[in-house]
């Protein structure tokens, strides 16, 4: 049975990514696949920083963790084990200002490590060690970005490059649902027709 982890990168009830997250989840096959879900908006995603790094000198030390360490590694460990875990993994997230939420780039960062999603040879050159996982990216933007503004958009195209990219993953599908606030005419005929294609997506499964 296929395990799907399903990623939810935006807290606003009337979010379009957050009504294609929902309509991602209700189209799968419940029978047919292992679903887990994750909110980055949930709990703490304290950012990396120093806090990360002091953590890494005291476990390598055997030394206790503070209380802000521990939150963190505990928190990152969860979002490894979930992202390990699973065979497919979907992203469902806007476009805010041009680029990702923080607190999505926040759980990107805690898989972007060494010796989970890559590592180095003696020779500099990388190995990238989950590169069997199956990526779907869910993306919603107010305006148009797939024309003469395509040089503006940071948000998908970032996700492209890390896990394409730098992770050798393979992105199996992207829906990006575009222009809803630029036509405000248009807008329930635009968010209607992307939802029918992100459940098709997931009826796939």
């Amino acid at each position: 049975m296929k395990k799907i982890l399903v990623v939810k990168a935006n807290n606003r009830p009337d979010g379009v990514s957050a009504k294609m997250f929902d309509t991602f989840v209700e189209n799968l096959d419940k029978n047919n696949v292992e679903i887990t879900t994750f909110d980055v908006y949930a709990q703490p995603m304290p950012y990396i920083g120093q806090t990360l790094f002091d953590a890494f000198g005291k476990l390598a030390q055997n030394d206790t963790l503070n209380e802000a360490e521990q939150a963190l590694m505990t928190i990152r460990q969860e979002v490894q084990d979930k992202f390990a875990a699973a065979d497919t993994i979907v992203f469902a997230f806007p476009m805010w200002n041009l680029t990702i939420p923080a607190a999505l780039h926040t759980f990107i960062d805690y898989i972007f490590q060494a010796g989970f999603t890559f590592s180095y040879n003696e020779d500099g050159s990388m190995n990238q060690l989950l590169a069997e996982k199956e990526i779907i990216l869910l993306n919603a933007r107010g305006g148009v970005y797939s024309g003469e503004m395509s040089g503006m958009e940071t948000a998908v195209t970032f996700m492209e490059k890390v896990f394409g990219g730098m992770f050798g993953m393979t992105i199996t599908d992207e829906v990006i649902i575009e222009g809803h606030n630029a036509d405000p005419s248009k807008t329930a005929e635009i968010i209607a027709e992307g939802m029918t294609r992100v459940a098709t997506v997931a009826k796939k499964f």
